[in-house]
């Protein structure tokens, strides 16, 4: 079964690329509307730190993919959206064989690669200077905040159960260091069960 999945990660990718594409027209509209303006300008400063900015989100990303292959992540994605827009079961395996991880950037937070893509955009919308771009990643921190992590935080307590319980309460979900560990030795525990 992981096999045919894997075979559809490329359809999961385009329609990602899809939905991408769809968030941008969305927040240009929404800019437009709105009356913001197109295209702000920025000194020179500013847009220098955007360009550290998006390299701190592409950085991140790629420490995401030395612990998850990017077809696994595809794999993965395509389960999650079946399940979120199809309505099977949170806890259906569904061709999920990856193990919880809890080493590299999600010991610092449970969502690096959301984290990233956040980073990213924000850092763009500083290097380019539109407007829409940062109506992008406040449509992003939505879309993840309020529909995609919840419902993917239900499906991997489905999977992992208590293991996923202790590390949720550990591990901040989308903002590194933005919670304080509650019981010592309970994340350490977890990393030496794996």
């Amino acid at each position: 079964m992981a096999e045919a999945r894997v075979g559809r990660a490329p359809i999961i990718f385009l329609v990602i690329a899809a939905l991408v594409v769809g968030l941008f027209a969305l927040s240009y509209l929404v800019s437009a509307l709105l009356g913001l303006p197109s295209y702000p300008s920025m000194p020179i400063e500013v847009r220098l730190v955007g360009g550290a900015i998006v390299l701190a989100g592409l950085s991140t990303m790629g420490w995401v993919f030395r612990y998850r292959k990017p077809t696994d992540v595809m794999v993965s994605t395509y389960v999650t959206f079946a399940k979120l827009f199809k309505g099977i079961p949170v806890a259906e395996r569904a061709g999920r064989t990856e193990p919880l991880l809890v080493g590299g950037p999600q010991k610092y937070v449970r969502n690096p690669l959301y984290f990233g893509v956040v980073v990213m955009v924000l850092g763009w919308a500083f290097l380019t200077g539109y407007s829409f771009v940062f109506v992008t990643t406040a449509g992003l921190l939505l879309w993840f905040g309020l529909v995609l992590i919840p419902f993917e935080e239900r499906e991997l307590y489905a999977l992992f159960g208590e293991q996923w319980k202790k590390y949720s309460e550990e591990t901040p979900m989308l903002i590194p260091f933005t919670k304080r560990k509650k019981r010592v030795g309970t994340l350490a525990a977890v990393v030496r069960s794996r």
